[in-house]
């Protein structure tokens, strides 16, 4: 699944790419994806034009001229796709917008599990409110005594699952959770309840330094993510325990172990993140 990196990548090559564009035709190939019926859905977008790009969490959020916004979410397998009208189009391709520069923004999605809202501006607030976000890991305002907070809120949970779940913080998933874990020297099951002040200090800064590292690479192509102009991200070779099962730790050499923290797997060093 696209995460922090990921989908700010994108939304980067949104603003770049596609500001001041009008949108000239829809096709809506899977109604499932949308919050409208098709027909709602384009006499809402075609004619209008994109003013703006954002990201909350993992969510893209194209605003339009007319107080109307599209929030995307790709889930495990959406890509989002600025590419020319000549290009060929590929099967699970769910909606494409014509662009008035010859150009398109596509939606696909394999498994079918991503989405795109229309939403009108004040519903939009209504929406992030509702899904209770916590806080954007690299904003100014998250330093480390906020950080301290938080995690004193959660002194019981596991750490790993912690740093997931999006109403603590936005934007972490499974693969950038093992990796601030792994810089930490903390194992997953770990409970913020026994961390030392010192160990905090370093998932913060794992936070930090992990997160911006990966946006600065275009983010992580371990699946299917690719940004807009369907390029993969170069964060990939750094990674040090995600999905490294057997392999040895680039600090010790001990075997990379792999766990089952309720449905998800963690990767770590047994070595060096003990408990």
């Amino acid at each position: 699944m696209p995460e922090l990196p990921e989908v700010e990548t994108i939304h980067r090559g949104l603003y770049k790419n596609t500001i001041g564009l009008k949108i000239t035709d829809v096709a809506v190939f899977l109604p499932k994806i949308i919050n409208t019926t098709p027909a709602q859905f384009s006499n809402i977008v075609v004619g209008k034009t994109i003013i703006d790009a954002q990201r909350r969490a993992k969510i893209i959020i194209i605003e339009l001229s007319n107080d109307y916004s599209l929030l995307i979410h790709l889930k495990i397998s959406g890509q989002l796709l600025y590419l020319p009208r000549t290009t060929p189009i590929k099967k699970h391709t769910h909606i494409i917008f014509d662009l008035n520069n010859k150009y398109q923004l596509r939606f696909w999605d394999l498994r079918q599990f991503g989405y795109v809202k229309l939403l009108k501006e004040s519903d939009v607030i209504k929406f992030f409110h509702d899904m209770k976000f916590g806080p954007e890991p690299l904003e100014k305002s998250f330093t480390l005594n906020y950080f301290r907070e938080l995690l004193e809120d959660r002194s019981n949970a596991r750490i790993k699952p912690l740093l997931m779940d999006q109403t603590f913080i936005s934007g972490i998933g499974n693969l950038y959770a093992d990796e601030i874990l792994f810089y930490a020297r903390v194992h997953p099951l770990r409970k913020p309840s026994s961390l030392t002040d010192n160990e905090i200090n370093k998932i913060y800064q794992g936070i930090k330094k992990i997160l911006d590292l990966a946006i600065k690479k275009r983010g992580s192509s371990v699946e299917l993510y690719v940004d807009v102009e369907g390029r993969p991200g170069g964060y990939v070779p750094y990674i040090k325990a995600y999905n490294r099962e057997g392999e040895h730790c680039s600090r010790c050499r001990a075997d990379i172990k792999r766990i089952k923290i309720g449905s998800r797997s963690a990767y770590f060093c047994p070595h060096c993140q003990s408990l």
